[in-house]
């Protein structure tokens, strides 16, 4: 695999994503009861920031208006914990949010098959409080750890979309997943770059039979193939009120990180089906 997470971390795309998977390992801790978040393509895990880089039009532009954005204190604290002092020199990946939101009660498990990136995984997270680090690839070994012993939790579905099979392969991951954990919480992370694939993508996930919602994030007009236009999330089995918060917040954070030659849009596509 030729990609690498660090080329990408604290871009718009992780903004986007990072600040709603807050949002959903908030939704489970709001219960007492414990809960099992697996991470699909986990990567190292932690990045350090560079200039120039991805992440200057992304966290870096939100960062420096932190304090006039209140509704994403949550996630805008998150990142804050690995950068003291203010100066933003680090980013966190999606484990360390998820491990960052883990009770005593709860765990996580977290896949990542490149070798380079599963040794830092391994440096940042092997010896912390119940996680487990496997170095597999997501696509054959997903359906082991469904349903969890807890019977409650997410699965992160977060692939490079280095081929073009992935997404096809993602749609397959998730409805063999939702054929073995139907009450799962499922996060379907995807680029927006050529409208086919999502298209097809879409309609896999209609033919799935679940409630689901599609969120999309776009920063630049999508009638420009093989460029990051945008990306977004599929949603099956959301928390309660959550695309209400989404509906809210997501426009004029859209607005900010597209700047003023962008074209902010954020869409909400139902694909609950048949």
């Amino acid at each position: 695999m030729n990609y690498r997470h660090s080329h990408h971390a604290g871009n718009i795309a992780d903004v986007f994503k990072h600040y709603v998977l807050g949002l959903l390992l908030a939704a489970l801790r709001a219960k007492v009861t414990p809960f099992c978040v697996i991470d699909s393509h986990a990567g190292a895990g932690f990045y350090a920031l560079r200039q120039p880089g991805e992440f200057e039009a992304g966290i870096g532009r939100l960062w420096g208006e932190r304090r006039d954005w209140p509704a994403f204190a949550p996630y805008l604290e998150t990142v804050a914990v690995w950068n003291r002092g203010g100066q933003l020199k680090f980013y966190p990946g999606s484990p360390l949010i998820i491990q960052r939101a883990l009770r005593a009660q709860d765990r996580a498990v977290f896949l990542e098959l490149n070798p380079e990136e599963y040794a830092v995984l391994h440096e940042n997270l092997g010896a912390a409080r119940g996680v487990a680090l496997h170095r597999q690839d997501a696509w054959k070994a997903l359906a082991a750890f469904v349903p969890p012993r807890e019977n409650r939790g997410l699965v992160l579905i977060d692939p490079p979309y280095e081929r073009p099979a992935d997404f096809a392969r993602a749609a397959e991951a998730l409805g063999q997943l939702l054929g073995r954990w139907r009450n799962g919480l499922y996060a379907l992370w995807y680029p927006v770059k050529s409208r086919a694939p999502i298209a097809r993508l879409h309609r896999a996930v209609r033919a799935l039979a679940v409630e689901a919602q599609a969120v999309e994030f776009l920063i630049l007009p999508t009638d420009v193939e093989q460029r990051l236009n945008g990306s977004g999330l599929i949603l099956v089995n959301p928390p309660w009120k959550l695309l209400d918060t989404l509906k809210e917040t997501l426009p004029p954070l859209a607005r900010l990180l597209a700047g003023a030659d962008g074209h902010p849009e954020v869409r909400l596509l139902d694909l609950t089906g048949p």
